[in-house]
């Protein structure tokens, strides 16, 4: 290897390690994360994103189901403190079978038709509105870019390292980005997951839901069948998540007793 690669890639390890560690950052649930984009950033890919989900996906006119939509939305905006004001978020509810909803930074919400299949009550429907409402609030998109991006790096440091002049080599870059993505990207994505479960859970209790209809959503959804195995899996099983929102009930519940006594009772309907 030439002397001149010799001294590039320790520095360009350097300053990738530097940057990652200026970019530590820690989750609402108290867990370490990546956040090398800024707020700003992650906004702009979350309204550009959104608006192509529109362009690509039809929009449902069913207006009693998107009032009923929005209403359970706006019922858990407030709790948002990044962007309290209902006003200020988009919901659409889309013409689509599949059992989905999303939230994009840049207070975008997508809550898909076929949900409402397993999400049978205002209450379920909260839980999932939640649980992508908590994505939001945690940062989970900039981190699985940050992830990306991190990942990307890595695989530069080694590219630089071995070369790419053999086939082996190539080889060995290719397996290290199997590795990463099953040793690094997946086990986060599941930890977003369970993290915005148990936040999502707090956030759907602090608005007035019931939270034990969180569970009897995900039991619903157990019945689908056909989830692929928890360990090559972005979600957690439907068991695991239920023995975790279980486990955060009494906490939740304690949540509903107040935002009860401050007169917020949901009545969505559609």
């Amino acid at each position: 290897m030439p002397i001149h690669e010799l001294i590039e890639v320790p520095l360009f390890a350097i300053f990738v390690f530097t940057l990652f560690l200026s970019a530590c950052a820690t989750s609402p649930e108290g867990r370490k994360q990546l956040k090398l984009n800024s707020p700003e950033e992650m906004q702009t890919l979350g309204v550009q994103s959104f608006e192509q989900i529109k362009k690509d996906t039809k929009i449902s006119h069913d207006k009693k189901l998107t009032q009923y939509v929005s209403c359970i939305a706006n019922q858990i905006i407030p709790q948002v403190k990044q962007a309290p004001n209902p006003q200020q978020w988009e919901v659409v509810l889309f013409d689509d079978p599949q059992a989905n909803a999303f939230a994009l930074p840049g207070n975008k919400i997508g809550v898909y038709t076929g949900l409402l299949k397993y999400a049978t009550n205002q209450d379920q429907l909260a839980a999932v509105i939640g649980h992508e409402l908590a994505h939001v609030i945690a940062g989970h998109s900039n981190e699985r870019v940050s992830n990306q991006m991190a990942t990307q790096a890595g695989l530069s440091v080694a590219a630089i390292v071995l070369g790419t002049q053999s086939d082996n080599n190539a080889l060995i870059i290719a397996g290290l980005g199997l590795g990463v993505q099953y040793g690094i990207i997946l086990p986060f994505s599941r930890s977003h997951e369970s993290e915005a479960d148990l936040i999502g859970l707090d956030l759907m209790a602090a608005s007035g839901f019931k939270p034990e209809e969180s569970i009897t959503l995900w039991q619903n959804m157990a019945k689908s069948g056909g989830a692929p195995p928890e360990f090559m899996s972005t979600h957690p099983s439907s068991d695991t998540r239920i023995k975790q929102l279980r486990g955060r009930l009494d906490k939740a519940n304690e949540l509903r007793k107040v935002a009860i006594a401050e007169g917020k009772v949901p009545n969505c309907q559609i």
